[in-house]
């Protein structure tokens, strides 16, 4: 796990079952961005107290991440919460389900001050109440529950399917001036550079991972790519040789667009080759 990724733009979300704390050590290991130790879904009901404690004990003894919680409506939710009030390593939380700014806020009021939350947004109310949960105060970013949510809402597997959810989330996100989406995470190793690529051409800046192995190909999707690296580099240089001049209106936001990506690859870590860089694209 790299220290140095901001959760503001963590690409991979690696989901840990708190029933299995052997696996807590390899997941801090592994490529991925950030961890999170799942609590509800990868939990039986008979195990969630085993596995709450398991959680808080890691989470005290040295060790961080963020940890997935019960849904406000469930039985584990007021404990879970409890649990996790004064637990130091605790990065912030995932809310299952959440529905409303109701279970934001009341999620929020039982942790401890200024704990960041993820909503993760995984039914058809979830999602029409999006642009309100984006906007709770304790709201850090939003994320997409797309197994559930195709559950809830009878979705297939095309993803022509949740175009308008996927944009719903893109679009309250920017409107509420949080980091892009989080999206669900995609099974098959084998489609997850295409399920990648789909989501940062959506505008979605993370996603959920089940197996730490699927880490590494997350963080290089959703890296800005050498092609671009060279473009934005080179579109630079020719406008500053320029002295700034604006040949037309699509000069400032190309600009701004080269900006960022080249800050997003010094942040990476991303390094292009010098003869990569071209002015062409000015």
């Amino acid at each position: 796990m790299s220290p140095r990724i901001s959760p503001q733009i963590a690409r991979s979300w690696l989901l840990v079952p708190a029933s299995h704390p052997e696996l807590f050590a390899t997941a801090q290991k592994s490529e991925a961005d950030a961890i999170i130790i799942d609590m509800e879904d990868a939990v039986a009901a008979n195990d969630k107290e085993q596995a709450r404690k398991d959680t808080v004990d890691w989470l005290t003894s040295g060790h961080r991440a963020w940890v997935r919680i019960n849904d406000a409506s469930s039985d584990f939710w007021s404990d879970d919460c409890a649990a996790l009030k004064k637990v130091d390593g605790l990065e912030g939380v995932m809310l299952a389900k959440s529905e409303s700014t109701s279970h934001i806020d009341d999620t929020a009021d039982r942790l401890p001050e200024a704990t960041r939350i993820l909503a993760l947004v995984e039914t058809a109310r979830g999602l029409q109440n999006v642009a309100q949960i984006a906007h709770a105060p304790a709201t850090f970013r939003i994320a997409f529950g797309t197994g559930d949510f195709k559950r809830d809402t009878a979705t297939g597997d095309d993803p022509v399917a949740l175009l308008y959810a996927r944009s719903q989330l893109v679009i309250a996100s920017r409107a509420a001036r949080l980091p892009a989406p989080i999206d669900g995470p995609t099974l098959n190793i084998a489609v997850l550079p295409a399920g990648t690529a789909h989501a940062k051409e959506m505008g979605m800046s993370g996603k959920l991972c089940l197996t730490h192995e699927h880490a590494a190909i997350i963080n290089e999707g959703l890296s800005p790519s050498h092609k671009d690296i060279a473009w934005a580099r080179g579109f630079i240089t020719a406008f500053e040789a320029s002295g700034g001049k604006i040949t037309d209106g699509s000069d400032l936001p190309r600009l701004a667009r080269a900006q960022k990506i080249v800050h997003q690859a010094e942040y990476f870590g991303i390094d292009v080759p010098a003869a990569e860089v071209s002015a062409s694209g000015y």
